[in-house]
């Protein structure tokens, strides 16, 4: 919250003029006070607001106008509800007119006005709660996950927001922290209802620049086994040039033991080389899955040896290499889909508000980082870089639609803001 901010909301919450009765030599004499608009500064943890208040007061003969300070120094605090107030309000009256002796028989009034004003100023909370609920509403909505014949989802379930120690530097800043544990669920299986913010947690640190999350996506193996399959011609391959009739079909993907197996439905007539049979059998090749440049491969799919000797016994061990070739070439499955929605989820759902609030995110890096096989499916761990910044007034110009969204969503604050 920039100082300018802050003043702006302290200037709309304290009375800007007033009135009232004093005793005075045995009876009331009435008086009227206005100020100039609020000054804030920061300094030794606290905030210092100053205003010049006139005192305008009927005497039995004449009037008289009586300038005088007012000076309020509080310490801003943020509470587990994730309220904005000023607490320790300490207020001081002085003023620099000459009339000394005048002015002390006035500071009755000037004790009334500078209590009026400081009661605003501590009675003045600002409530962050709709914009930390909205960004933790958007963080744990679910990134929805292709799959083939299914629906799975990655969510980012948030366990707890944190807090660092306020700091006072030309306005009020602090670092904020959601705690998430990534998931994937299949089939995709949402929350009914969205959790209610945690309370918020004070910790003496929380780390600061740009955070990192790691977000799992998944790939089915039936996705895979489909870009193989896409190679074959009305569900077949004619591999071999000795055996020009034998075929490949029915291409099946599957894990074992942290690897995948390729299962190849070999049949077909072979009738050459001193070879007179009806071939009707499958082959397995065996490889490991590897991450190149967002695409999931298996750069060492090799025959088993039961499938390379059954080549060898065809007199085909080259059409077995033809074989293992094409099928690393057409084993590929592009990630690039799925980190799109990741890359929304950082920046685009990241970024809501208005001009009077709102909050920020930038996707600066994404990076796949692990695979894992499980029975069903791929996992891969996508490592994001990213930042991510709210600003009351708002400092950075929102693209088109996210105000609007927000004016949806976002509840008015106890006080308006500036």
């Amino acid at each position: 919250m920039s100082g300018a901010g802050l003043r702006q909301s302290l200037d709309l919450a304290a009375p800007l003029s007033g009135s009232g009765s004093f005793p005075m030599l045995g009876s009331e004499r009435p008086y009227q006070w206005v100020r100039v608009p609020l000054s804030v500064t920061f300094g030794s943890g606290k905030v210092e607001v100053k205003t010049v208040a006139v005192a305008h007061i009927d005497l039995p003969v004449s009037s008289v106008d009586v300038p005088f300070n007012v000076t309020i120094t509080s310490e801003p605090v943020i509470s587990n509800a994730y309220v904005l107030k000023l607490q320790g309000v300490d207020v001081k009256v002085s003023s620099d007119d000459k009339r000394l002796k005048l002015v002390e028989q006035f500071m009755d009034v000037f004790g009334i006005v500078a209590g009026q004003i400081s009661l605003k100023v501590q009675d003045f909370s600002y409530d962050l709660r709709p914009l930390l609920e909205q960004a933790c509403t958007r963080v744990a909505k679910p990134i929805e996950l292709p799959l083939e014949g299914a629906s799975g989802c990655a969510e980012l379930h948030v366990l707890s927001v944190e807090a660092a120690p306020l700091i006072l530097a030309d306005g009020l800043e602090r670092d904020f922290a959601l705690v998430v544990a990534p998931s994937v669920t299949i089939p995709c299986t949402p929350q009914a209802e969205a959790a209610p913010l945690p309370p918020l947690q004070n910790v003496a640190a929380v780390p600061t620049g740009p955070f990192t999350v790691t977000i799992p996506v998944v790939a089915a193996y039936a996705e895979l086994t489909k870009s193989l399959a896409s190679t074959f011609t009305d569900g077949k391959l004619f591999f071999s040039a000795e055996h020009p009739k034998l075929y490949l079909e029915k291409p099946e993907l599957y894990e074992s033991s942290g690897a995948l197996v390729l299962k190849l439905h070999i049949a077909g007539p072979v009738h050459e080389l001193g070879i007179d049979t009806d071939i009707n059998g499958d082959l397995y090749l065996v490889g490991h899955p590897s991450l190149v440049d967002n695409e999931i491969s298996l750069p060492d799919l090799e025959p088993t040896i039961e499938t390379s000797n059954f080549l060898l016994s065809l007199k085909a061990l080259k059409d077995g290499d033809r074989i293992k070739e094409d099928a690393r070439k057409a084993l590929r499955l592009d990630l690039s889909a799925r980190l799109k929605p990741v890359r929304e989820k950082l920046s685009s759902e990241l970024t809501f508000g208005d001009e009077k609030q709102c909050l920020v995110g930038n996707l600066d890096k994404l990076e796949l980082t692990e695979l894992h096989t499980h029975q069903a499916y791929l996992r891969v761990s996508v490592l994001a870089t990213a930042r991510a910044s709210a600003s009351l007034p708002c400092l950075t110009p929102l693209p088109p639609g996210a105000a609007s969204e927000a004016e949806k969503t976002m509840r008015t604050p106890a006080v308006p803001p500036p």
